[in-house]
């Protein structure tokens, strides 16, 4: 697992954010953020400040809990970047007929 300001770095990158853009969504110069990203030991407060400006939340897990957290977020990412086989088939028969359901009707 990757340390805490190693997974910051990443959401920030991921969120297509530069150390300097954090300035306008905490309030804290591109220094201060990159003392905090490379080796700083930040206050909670601080933690929550920047979590809110990459719109992310601090939780506290359970290491017993850790793998089961880990398996419903890898199942969420892999269902958000793959359609599910109902909507590819309610698409598909939409696609056949655009006229489907349209007055309530039951098939």
């Amino acid at each position: 697992m990757n340390s805490l300001l190693a997974q910051i770095k990443k959401r920030r990158i991921a969120l297509a954010l530069k150390q300097h853009d954090m300035m306008l969504r905490v309030g804290m110069s591109r220094q201060q953020y990159q003392r905090l990203e490379s080796k700083g030991n930040p206050r909670l407060d601080t933690l929550e400040l920047v979590a809110k400006g990459l719109k992310s939340e601090l939780l506290l897990i359970p290491q017993e809990k850790l793998n089961a957290v880990l398996a419903v977020l890898a199942d969420d990412t892999m269902a958000s970047t793959q359609p599910s086989q109902s909507v590819k088939e309610e698409s598909k028969s939409l696609a056949d007929d655009p006229w489907q359901g349209l007055l309530g009707e039951n098939e």
